[in-house]
């Protein structure tokens, strides 16, 4: 019998990456409120085609994405759509925290040491996981950081909401539109400014959905959104 849906948790400070089938779904869980889920997403195809956050901002006209909004590669095709959200807003413009960033708030450890306790950041993190497809430095691009909400105040001075504005068990399921490598990291957000190291836990569900209709709310968002979906249409035109 073929296997239609995994779940497992993902411990705080730690990374993950897997390739995700066309008409599977992503459902991500902040199982203890104020977690963070940095994320990278590139085509499994082809992974010179990756994630274009400026492009999905942009095109949707938008500073935050949440349920009805779409994830763009660079090049215009939909790599997922948020198609449940209990957040209402997910940070696409902060990055992610490196090795210097974590060190200067909350020291550095050494698996030499700490073992799998050590603290890690979302640079490194995602090095790692992009390594298992060939990929590297020059291919890291902006992330997004599901949870995580960035507000700006009238000079334009960037702030992460209070982590406690993300209740336990909020949940967001991303549809993905093409076959995608995601890699992602539960490090903390670059803008966290908690006294100790956050490891806040996310729980991850796969499952199987159909096929995005004429009339769903992700492709008739917007006219570009409409043109998103024709883009995927035709790449996969015959097969």
């Amino acid at each position: 019998m073929a296997l239609t849906e995994y779940s497992d948790e993902l411990p705080g400070g730690r990374h993950w990456s897997m390739r995700l089938r066309r008409g599977v779904a992503l459902e991500l869980t902040d199982i203890l409120g104020g977690g963070n889920v940095a994320t990278l997403m590139y085509n499994a195809e082809n992974p010179l085609e990756r994630l274009n956050l400026p492009d999905t901002l942009k095109c949707q006209h938008t500073f935050k994405i949440n349920q009805g909004h779409c994830l763009y590669s660079d090049m215009g095709r939909i790599l997922c759509s948020v198609i449940a959200d209990d957040c209402g807003w997910h940070d696409a413009t902060s990055g992610t925290c490196d090795s210097a960033l974590v060190a200067g708030k909350w020291g550095s450890t050494s698996y030499q040491n700490e073992s799998n306790e050590f603290v890690r950041n979302g640079r490194d993190s995602f090095l790692i996981e992009l390594a298992k497809y060939g990929l590297g430095a020059r291919d890291l691009v902006a992330n997004m950081n599901w949870f995580s909400r960035v507000e700006a105040d009238t000079d334009g001075a960037l702030t992460l909401a209070d982590p406690g504005a993300v209740k336990a068990g909020a949940k967001v399921v991303l549809r993905f539109e093409m076959d995608t490598i995601v890699a992602l990291h539960t490090c903390p957000h670059p803008f966290n400014d908690e006294s100790v190291y956050p490891r806040k836990p996310i729980g991850y569900r796969l499952f199987t959905v159909p096929p995005p209709a004429a009339d769903d709310p992700c492709r008739i968002l917007c006219e570009e959104n409409r043109r998103g979906f024709q883009n995927n249409e035709i790449y996969y035109l015959g097969g």
